[in-house]
């Protein structure tokens, strides 16, 4: 979803808790960096960790915590997905699967002192680490600075990736987790930069939201005519001072009735949720860096805090072709039951898209993933507010006099829908006053051409969709 704002001031704080922020990483960007776009001078650490003993230490008690979770692990993996009982996985049968559950069963049990050493050394360590860290592919080729005056648009992808440990990952009837993180690299970068290949064939209107992704252009203070960003018309009026309108989108447009495989190939923001697996994450740097030379990764405060023990990250994956000004991210306090045990919460990043006349060009993109059980529309409600709030105060404290903000996006996996009954709470927020969902009209309305799922986890391996192309069918 994306805020239609043109350098006016924000909505006022949203009444919210309002604990100690947590430490932002940022660069110096006192000065536009000349052509091409380069990273200012002071570079965000890559290590979550101020020094190397601390990650030394955290390294010996994730190795003293990988045979009781490997055993776990594979445990919890023996359950064959309905793709592996096609290609005949299943044929070992009970017996031999009964076999292979009482050896890994065995092993766990062996290996819980060193799990319980591992532990007593990773919860000081995570008190210690930065909740999230950083990738700077030096090599990879730096996108041209952009020139406010040549309109332009940016394109942002979002999904859930259910990127688990392969045992957990089984409950969602998927496996091969590392595999999957390879291929969907390859689908998420398919070429390098400069290639345009969009989800909506060209004829099919402007650029639009479809399949998962936002395409949101920029727009610049001062400067008249129409802007189009998913579904709406953005028709700019007058100067800084001036006002922006909302228009409906032309419903002449038609969109593709087929469900699209590729992703766009000039996307130039990932925000990806439920990267868990750490194998999966580094697989997923490692193929993307050559495309987006900035990477946020391994994002969330784990271990013993306020609201309880986090034996997960919060699963958010960025990247980004531009250089990232700034970044923090935040834990919601109120998760509940599963989600209870994972750092689920709201990651916000600035983003330096050029200089204009010593004027910075700029960007807010907020990532999240909100409470997942159907019933608990009354947590999501209070996540969502305090992820608006969040927002703004981190906006408020990065944004410098002169900024020219080009998009400011919030996207995500919700965890609700404009239809259900259940999540009426969540569909009235009023996060849909301040940004503009391009999928929605209104309440409970939908764009013709938007396809929302509520798919039930607990029928997955039923016939109708227990493989990718009935899924897709």
């Amino acid at each position: 979803m994306e805020q239609p704002r043109l350098s006016l001031p924000g909505p006022a704080p949203l009444a919210a808790p309002d604990p100690a922020p947590p430490p932002t990483e940022q660069r110096d960007a006192a000065a536009c960096p000349g052509t091409p776009l380069v990273p200012p001078g002071m570079v965000l650490r890559e290590s979550p960790f101020p020094s190397r003993p601390l990650a030394a230490l955290d390294g010996l008690a994730q190795g003293l915590l990988c045979p009781g979770f490997w055993a776990l692990n594979r445990l919890l993996d023996l359950q064959p997905t309905t793709a592996e009982r096609a290609r005949g996985r299943g044929c070992c049968g009970c017996t031999g699967r009964a076999l292979a559950g009482l050896a890994c069963a065995a092993l766990l049990l062996l290996s819980l002192p060193l799990t319980a050493l591992g532990l007593l050394l990773w919860l000081p360590t995570q008190a210690a680490r930065r909740p999230f860290a950083y990738h700077h592919a030096v090599a990879a080729a730096a996108p041209p600075p952009w020139d406010p005056r040549q309109r332009r648009s940016f394109t942002f992808v979002s999904a859930n990736l259910c990127l688990l440990p392969s045992g957990l990952a089984k409950f969602s009837n998927l496996g091969q987790t590392l595999q999957r993180a390879a291929y969907v690299a390859q689908q998420l970068a398919p070429e390098p930069p400069g290639a345009h290949a969009s989800l909506i064939p060209p004829g099919h209107g402007e650029a639009g939201g479809y399949g998962g992704t936002l395409r949101s252009p920029p727009r610049p203070r001062g400067e008249g005519g129409p802007w189009h960003y998913g579904s709406v018309v953005l028709e700019v009026e007058g100067d800084a001072a001036g006002t922006a309108k909302l228009l409906p989108a032309d419903a002449s447009r038609h969109f593709p009735a087929d469900l699209s495989e590729r992703f766009p190939a000039d996307a130039d923001f990932l925000c990806l949720q439920e990267v868990f697996d750490v194998g999966a994450a580094a697989r997923l740097r490692q193929q993307l860096a050559g495309s987006f030379p900035h990477i946020v990764y391994d994002v969330g405060a784990r271990g013993l805090r306020g609201c309880g023990l986090k034996l997960f990250g919060s699963g958010l994956f960025l990247a980004s072709r531009y250089p990232l000004l700034a970044v923090q991210y935040h834990c919601y306090p109120n998760g509940a039951r599963e989600d209870a045990l994972s750092a689920k919460g709201l990651l916000s990043v600035q983003v330096l898209l050029g200089c204009a006349r010593g004027q910075r060009v700029v960007g807010y993109l907020s990532c999240t993933h909100l409470q997942a059980p159907a019933p608990d529309a009354a947590i999501r409600s209070e996540q969502l507010t305090l992820g608006l709030h969040w927002v703004q105060l981190f906006q408020d404290a990065h944004e410098q006099r002169g900024d020219i903000v080009a998009f400011d996006v919030f996207c995500g996996d919700l965890n609700f829908d404009n239809c259900s009954r259940g999540d009426e709470p969540n569909q009235s927020h009023e996060i849909f006053k301040l940004y503009r969902d391009p999928c929605r009209v209104g309440p409970k309305q939908d764009e013709p051409w938007a396809m929302g799922t509520l798919l039930d986890y607990l029928k997955i391996y039923e016939e109708p969709v227990s493989t990718p192309e009935n899924m897709k069918r």
